[in-house]
């Protein structure tokens, strides 16, 4: 691994100013509806998922200046281990300011039709980079933290920053709203080599036009509880990003069992914003 990145370094180092050039364009996240179909990848252990199927359906809009929203949905069929067959839907909507600092999310979580969690808050980040979150539901409370977390849009811009950039690792703190709403996870991305555009054996859609200057950098992302970082992840998420925020490739690790998500269909509608980030 060693070997690997400093070679990668000195070929950065040969085209110096191009990369550097890169850097200094503003990262323009576009928007875009996408849908992948969910397959087992692995099952560890004796009670481990037999086969799974489901489909993820996302659709991602904004812009730095109005803000971003992105609405999602998965829902995924594990089969097998002491439960049987198990239907898990979950839904998230929210919002997040374009300088980042604040960021409205509301979600449910389903499992066999009966309502597991919902989570529906506020959150804002201040200038001494602390986190302040205000629930609406499922009761009227309050939740605080430190450590200047971030959210996850702008987690996926600084992703991208640092790809272009050339670095192999980037941890941060983040704060999705996820589960009960009262955890920020901490976070450690590895990023791979550049994917030149077009490179690469691609599904159908992501053939298209939209993606077809667009270059793309593999990436595993680990969250882990606070101050367990030493320790396996909770979930680690790997993917393909396009420098425009789209992913392709996905596998989604549990632990447990991991999951493939196949890229089936991808709309890309044409920017009108006059945005300038």
């Amino acid at each position: 691994m060693r070997s690997l990145i400093v070679a990668t370094g000195l070929t950065f180092a040969s085209f110096g100013p191009v990369w550097a050039e890169a850097a200094k364009t503003p990262i323009v996240l576009v928007p875009h509806r996408a849908v992948y179909d969910l397959t087992l990848a692995s099952s560890r252990g004796s009670k481990g998922v037999e086969a799974a199927r489901g489909r993820i359906a996302m659709e991602f809009g904004g812009d730095a200046c109005e803000g971003y929203t992105l609405t999602y949905r998965q829902v995924t069929v594990l089969e097998g281990g002491d439960s049987g067959s198990r239907t898990i839907d979950t839904q998230t909507a929210t919002f997040e300011s374009g300088d980042g600092m604040s960021m409205r999310f509301k979600s449910t979580s389903t499992a066999q039709g009966l309502l597991r969690d919902g989570v529906d808050g506020d959150a804002q980040l201040r200038p001494d980079g602390s986190l302040e979150v205000h629930f609406k539901q499922p009761r009227d409370e309050t939740y605080s933290a430190t450590g200047q977390p971030i959210f996850p849009t702008e987690h996926m811009k600084r992703l991208i920053e640092a790809a272009r950039k050339g670095e192999r690792t980037y941890s941060v703190r983040v704060y999705d709203g996820s589960d009960d709403g009262k955890k920020v996870y901490e976070t450690l991305s590895v990023i791979g080599n550049r994917i030149e555009p077009g490179a690469g054996d691609l599904e159908e859609p992501a053939r298209q036009d939209a993606l077809a200057h667009v270059p793309r950098w593999p990436m595993t992302m680990s969250y882990y509880e606070e101050g367990t970082a030493d320790r396996a992840p909770l979930y680690s998420i790997s993917y393909e990003l396009y420098e425009n925020g789209i992913a392709r490739a996905l596998k989604i690790d549990y632990g447990d069992f991991s999951l493939k998500g196949e890229l089936k269909s991808l709309e890309v509608p044409a920017i009108t914003s006059a945005c300038q980030p």
